[in-house]
């Protein structure tokens, strides 16, 4: 008698909804991490290495390096 009052579990479809709200979330969550990666980390890496390529100058790394004596057969 107890038993006429309890509900049935939903067991048809279960699994396909509960794929459906998982599966959204985790494309929810992909995309907010990739497009924190690409503001929070890609494009101060892109700025910093063009940066560096505009502002570097070769002969004068090789000057320094040569006066500290790395290389052995330059003078």
């Amino acid at each position: 008698m107890a038993s006429s009052a309890l509900t049935k579990p939903q067991m048809p479809g279960l699994l396909a909804k509960r794929l459906r709200f998982h599966i959204v979330g985790a494309i929810i969550v992909s995309l907010g991490v990739a497009s924190f990666y690409k503001v929070g980390v890609d494009e101060p890496r892109k700025k910093a290495y063009a940066d560096f390529c505009r502002n570097y100058d070769s002969m004068k790394e090789f000057e320094e390096m040569r006066k500290a004596g790395i290389f052995q057969r330059a003078k």
